[in-house]
């Protein structure tokens, strides 16, 4: 079955027609030769639409010279989406990321073909999708046709995570390394970030955090802790050292405990390496590792979110500069809500004081116009930056503005204590 499937990715992608909607591979399981190929036959195609989240790797299908050939839907914006979404070229969709397969199996975005990316099949035909769950397994169920890029080199990763050879209807075989997410260490300003929030981790801690270097950071300095655990959207290769050491091991989750809970993973080689065939590590789509009220089952959830900027009353600008769209919502409320409703949770916005080596304050009296609010006030609980913590539930506005002004940079309080008396907060 599997061998009567195998097709060159240039065969395959002539199923693909004009205003057709397809689906891409997210993360780091980008299926790059599928889509390059099926870029090569833009001038025999109009209007396609390209729906995905965040993709690391090359993004041919959003340079401008194809605009009248493929047009982007973006669920999250990545660096390689952002200048087509912020021109008009690409259209942002501001959606939860536990939302998103629900667009896929509800017909509100119907797919005509899910191009993805997995590992080889095992001895019963199943495939792991790999290192990117979250939502391109929705996506693959939903779609009317699935063409695969069956790559050597993804890692067979476990969990909610595989689909049968019979649901493939084109192959493409590739031997092709993963895109690998730069290793650099942080700054002090970063490593002060990481201080506080270590500071608010207790043993037997389940954690959320990304890739960057505030959450490497933190794990650098829960070193001393005991029986933390991880349930996710992604992890980095932050986590293996702690791993290894005895310090993350799941064993006092409340819910999966003994493993690693995720949607996807991005890092280096290390990292698809550790997450081979390894039982401590499940993936699963997006709709359950982000449903608050799963994340929630997670006693002493510890949720860590950045933020572009944070205003005097607790709002949270994670998404856009202004008007101009950033990135986007992804699972930063479905994380924030988890794990205020988690027994012992804590919801952490961490972000350094200022930007443009300190010419701009992130601690901001009104946010710009037009700033996209991802977390609400109402939802806002602690913030961090270098200056210290803000714990803001359940504060008037005028203990929130005073708590905030005090882990501004000190070059800035006064500047914002000044809004803070003419607008009646202080």
């Amino acid at each position: 079955m599997y061998r009567s499937k195998v097709i060159s990715a240039q065969d395959a992608v002539k199923v693909i027609q004009s205003n057709q909607r397809i689906y891409l591979g997210g993360g780091a399981g980008a299926p790059q030769r599928v889509l390059h190929a099926l870029v090569e036959r833009a001038d025999e195609l109009r209007d396609v639409e390209i729906v995905h989240v965040l993709i690391f790797g090359a993004a041919p299908h959003l340079a401008p010279e194809y605009v009248k050939s493929f047009r982007h839907r973006a669920l999250f914006v990545g660096d390689n989406a952002r200048a087509a979404v912020q021109s008009g070229r690409a259209d942002f969709v501001p959606i939860f990321l536990s939302e998103i397969p629900r667009l896929f199996r509800d017909g509100t975005l119907p797919l005509d073909a899910a191009l993805i990316q997995v590992s080889p099949p095992d001895e019963h035909g199943f495939c792991s999708f790999g290192c990117e769950v979250g939502c391109t397994k929705p996506a693959a169920q939903a779609a009317k046709v699935v063409i695969a890029e069956v790559n050597r080199q993804m890692p067979r990763v476990l969990g909610d995570s595989f689909i049968h050879v019979s649901k493939l209807d084109y192959v493409v075989e590739v031997d092709d390394a993963l895109p690998e997410a730069p290793q650099a260490g942080g700054t002090a300003v970063h490593r002060q970030i990481g201080k506080h929030i270590a500071d608010l981790i207790p043993d037997g801690a389940t954690l959320q955090l990304g890739i960057g270097s505030i959450p490497d950071a933190v794990l650098a300095q829960v070193g001393d802790r005991q029986d933390l655990g991880i349930h996710s959207e992604l992890f980095s290769d932050g986590v293996i050292d702690l791993v290894e050491r005895g310090v993350i091991t799941n064993d006092r989750k409340t819910l999966h405990p003994g493993k690693m809970v995720a949607g996807f993973l991005f890092g280096s080689k290390r990292l698809y390496d550790f997450a081979n065939d390894n039982a401590i590590i499940e993936l699963h789509p997006s709709d359950y590792v982000n449903d608050p009220f799963i994340i929630a089952q997670n006693d002493n959830m510890i949720a860590i979110n950045s933020a572009l900027a944070v205003d005097l009353t607790g709002q949270v600008c994670a998404d856009s500069i202004g008007p101009a769209i950033y990135s986007g919502i992804g699972g930063q409320l479905d994380f924030v809500r988890g794990a205020a409703r988690s027994r012992g949770g804590k919801p952490i916005i961490a972000l350094p004081a200022t930007a443009k080596d300190g010419a701009l304050s992130r601690i901001v009296a009104p946010l710009k116009p037009g700033a996209g609010v991802v977390t609400s006030r109402g939802d806002a609980h602690y913030v961090v930056t270098e200056y210290g913590v803000a714990f803001l539930h359940g504060k008037s506005i005028r203990a929130r503005a005073r708590s905030l002004i005090d882990i501004a940079a000190p070059q800035f309080r006064e500047e914002l204590e000044r809004y803070a008396r003419q607008n009646n907060y202080v």
